[in-house]
């Protein structure tokens, strides 16, 4: 833990007390020069808003290990920003997590977001573990618990984890990561605040009290949002998908819909009681900040509790 910065789960849960909602951002590695310049442009101007936290994503099948490393460390090094460390089961054996781990903690990192990852051949393929690695993300929690004081988060999965056998399983199972360690979730993107609701509400129910961090992904790009849907196996909605067909060809119109329609989730959410928003940014701060700004949160986070934004 940096000096003076609690950790995750705690930053959370505090904000949840004083009634003001947590916020998070994640950013993927970039693949260039230009594409780098873009990442830290959106880091810097998402700064000034005071998240709780922030995290980088590991690329598909764990590929960009060590860029997220050095760019989680530099967050940690050259911001005020509270970062939050991916780390995947995906191609690893045990003494390379460990590794790995000792890299973020020596970074002052003692946040990790512990996850199974995606299936080395991508996804739908069928999972296989490294012969000295791990097979659930629970174990990963336990291997990472075990490692110092960390606080650990896990994901959820509203719309299900593509091999799931139904909701049941999929509460279950983030009742067993919280008993392996867990101190906090957060979900894949979602369209459906239903969907959410039934996930928290059935974990609830199976004695699970970790928050659950709600994940949210302005459609800013028609095709892209469809591809990460199909990766995801993510429902869109098809009212959402009308909306955005009629404006297809405009850019600027596809961007509206896109924020009008995560400022209404956001809100719903909020209001059914979730912990905060955590946003999928795609490496861009204007739409990100365009929602932050239409749900209050500047005013929500400071007002406290029982005071909304007038």
């Amino acid at each position: 833990m940096r000096d003076g910065v609690p950790p995750v789960h705690e930053a959370i849960a505090a904000a949840v007390a004083a009634g003001t909602p947590a916020v998070s951002f994640e950013f993927f590695p970039p693949r260039d020069d230009a594409a780098a310049d873009r990442l830290w442009t959106a880091v810097r101007r998402l700064e000034s808003l005071q998240p709780t936290f922030v995290s980088v994503t590991y690329g598909a099948g764990g590929s960009t290990r060590d860029r997220t490393v050095r760019i989680t460390r530099r967050i940690a090094e050259e911001t005020t920003l509270t970062p939050v460390a991916h780390l995947t089961c995906v191609a690893s054996p045990r003494a390379e997590l460990r590794r790995v781990v000792g890299a973020y903690a020596d970074a002052g990192v003692r946040s990790v977001l512990a996850l199974r990852g995606d299936p080395p051949g991508g996804p739908g393929a069928p999972w296989t573990a490294h012969p000295d690695g791990l097979d659930h993300a629970e174990d990963l929690v336990r291997l990472v618990r075990g490692l110092g004081d960390f606080s650990v988060g896990v994901a959820a999965f509203p719309d299900g984890h593509p091999e799931s056998s139904g909701p049941d399983q999929d509460a279950q199972v983030l009742l067993a990561k919280q008993r392996a360690g867990a101190t906090f979730a957060v979900t894949q993107f979602f369209f459906d605040p239903a969907a959410y609701l039934r996930l928290r509400d059935r974990a609830a129910a199976r004695g699970c009290d970790l928050p659950i961090v709600p994940g949210v992904m302005p459609v800013t790009d028609v095709r892209q949002v469809r591809r990460f849907a199909e990766l995801s196996g993510t429902p869109l909605p098809a009212p959402l998908v009308d909306r955005l067909e009629r404006v297809a060809d405009d850019p600027v119109a596809v961007r509206a819909v896109g924020v009008e329609a995560a400022t209404a989730l956001g809100e719903r959410l909020l209001a059914e009681g979730a912990p905060g928003l955590h946003f999928y940014t795609l490496n861009s701060s204007t739409a990100t900040t365009e929602i932050y700004e239409a749900l209050g949160l500047s005013r929500r986070r400071r007002a406290g509790p029982g005071k909304m934004p007038g």
